[in-house]
């Protein structure tokens, strides 16, 4: 017997798969998954609720911050339904908190909470 390393190339698949079939709830933070053959790492996806202060007319809102500074850069919902219930809710006075979902830079109303009149 020799000493030499041998190498050997695959040039055929054997026909495995080098990636499993998992359902998307289940993946771990720092997980990956394959969308159109390449991978793709989970983005991280926080959820704050902010109390709503104002609704200029450009469309804008003006959100209070945890450590009461104010937040003005996020517009109102494009989704109907929520876009009513905030107007509504603000023109009768009352006491709106709405979640801001953000992911990758992004950010967006997409729920609403009445905790009561002013």
């Amino acid at each position: 017997m020799s000493d030499e390393e041998h190498h050997f190339e695959s040039k055929a698949d054997a026909g495995a798969s080098k990636t499993f079939p998992q359902q998307a709830g289940t993946i771990r933070k720092n997980g990956y998954l394959v969308i159109k053959n390449r991978p793709c790492k989970v983005p991280h996806v926080n959820r704050t609720d902010y109390q709503l202060i104002d609704i200029s007319e450009d469309g804008f809102v003006s959100l209070l911050t945890e450590n009461g500074n104010t937040k003005d850069d996020l517009r109102l919902p494009t989704d109907e339904t929520l876009l009513t219930q905030i107007k509504d809710g603000f023109g009768e006075g009352k006491d709106l908190v709405v979640t801001v979902m953000s992911a990758m830079g992004e950010e967006q109303i997409c729920a609403l909470k009445d905790i009561g009149p002013k």
